[in-house]
């Protein structure tokens, strides 16, 4: 079983990787848990559980390799039961599993849910831990005590510092234990560099394809295959009881259509949950707008707006040039505005200060 730091290296001598200095001081995180649970005594008839390793939150800016490195820690476990999972997705499936053990009549329902969780896997490795929803923000502290009472250890990678999340949420006093659970129970760890991977791989490339043909579309796929290394899991975002698909996503990034995210009744606080789970987002087949599709004009420069805001990197293909999309019908001064944003979107290291 190769250690994360011999995957690592290894992918440095093959050029895959870059040497980085921060990126190595979190190696010795990883391989403390690692080795941890290869070496822990198994559970015997009058032994008890050996106690889990600390887990971590491994925290930082977009694009600087939180999930590459998870994505090594993972593959060095080999045989250890991990599931790898984005945090948004994970919190669905419990709110599903609770919703059935609640019809079954069980009394305290996140007991069986928390128990299958911690049944099955002895790593959870999430993506993106951010709290926006205050379903989830009153269910975590609870969930996540069981689990580790249980002896699951949890990887999580976030753009937040612990306290910082679920900022401003409802009722967040409510949510601080669960804080201070994380602090305890884990290391949290910095991931600080000056360099945004994520943006390099961008830098100089097009990122607005027009028209929207068989050639941008080969030229979207290359770039979608190179953020991405061509693996994609459907990413659902709840807002206020509504469910948000975007059905492919990883890694922070996300390739929809204009119509998946615009011809359906979506307004500014989805796409504001959408600008908040995602930092690259793909947009393809926009089509010039008009009188004709109002509505979805609308919602669009809602979206961009949303973007721009929150500094996604936006890569888009479309009917035509952002000044020529919309250029008759009523609407028309005000996408002066969008316009002029999905120009500024367009400039070579865009978004590097989100």
């Amino acid at each position: 079983m190769a250690s994360v730091n011999t995957i690592y290296e290894r992918r440095v001598a093959d050029g895959e990787l870059t040497e980085d200095a921060s990126q190595r001081s979190v190696l010795a995180e990883f391989e403390r848990i690692q080795n941890s649970l290869e070496n822990a005594p198994k559970r015997g008839l009058f032994r008890r559980a050996p106690e889990p390793p600390k887990g971590l939150y491994l925290w930082g800016g977009v694009g600087r390799g939180k999930s590459m490195l998870m994505d090594l820690f993972v593959e060095a476990l080999d045989d250890i039961p991990v599931r790898r999972v984005h945090f948004h997705a994970f919190m669905q499936e419990i709110h599903t599993a609770l919703h059935k053990a609640r019809q079954d009549g069980v009394e305290d329902a996140l007991k069986p849910v928390a128990k299958s969780v911690a049944d099955s896997v002895k790593v959870l490795a999430f993506d993106e831990m951010q709290i926006t929803d205050i379903t989830d923000a009153m269910l975590v502290g609870r969930l996540f005590e069981m689990l580790f009472q249980a002896g699951v250890v949890v990887v999580t990678t976030s753009n937040r510092v612990p306290n910082d999340l679920y900022k401003d949420g409802l009722n967040r006093q409510l949510f601080l234990p669960f804080i201070k659970l994380l602090n305890d129970r884990m290391v949290v760890h910095e991931l600080r560099s000056d360099t945004d991977y994520r943006q390099d791989r961008l830098s100089g490339s097009k990122v607005y394809f027009t028209p929207p043909d068989a050639a941008a579309r080969q030229e979207i796929e290359a770039i979608w295959q190179d953020l991405t290394g061509g693996r994609s899991e459907e990413l659902e975002i709840v807002v206020k009881g509504r469910r948000i698909e975007l059905p492919r996503y990883h890694n922070g990034v996300a390739r929809v259509s204009f119509y998946q995210l615009c011809g359906h009744m979506l307004g500014p606080a989805d796409y504001l949950a959408i600008a908040d789970a995602v930092r690259v987002l793909i947009v393809e087949d926009i089509p010039r707008l008009s009188r004709q599709n109002f509505n979805e004009a609308k919602r669009f420069v809602t979206l961009i707006d949303a973007l721009y805001e929150a500094k996604v990197r936006l890569i888009a293909s479309a009917a035509a040039e952002p000044e020529m999309l919309y250029v008759e019908g009523e609407g028309t001064f005000e996408f002066e505005r969008t316009a002029s944003r999905l120009r500024e979107m367009q400039s070579d290291g865009w978004g590097q200060a989100g």
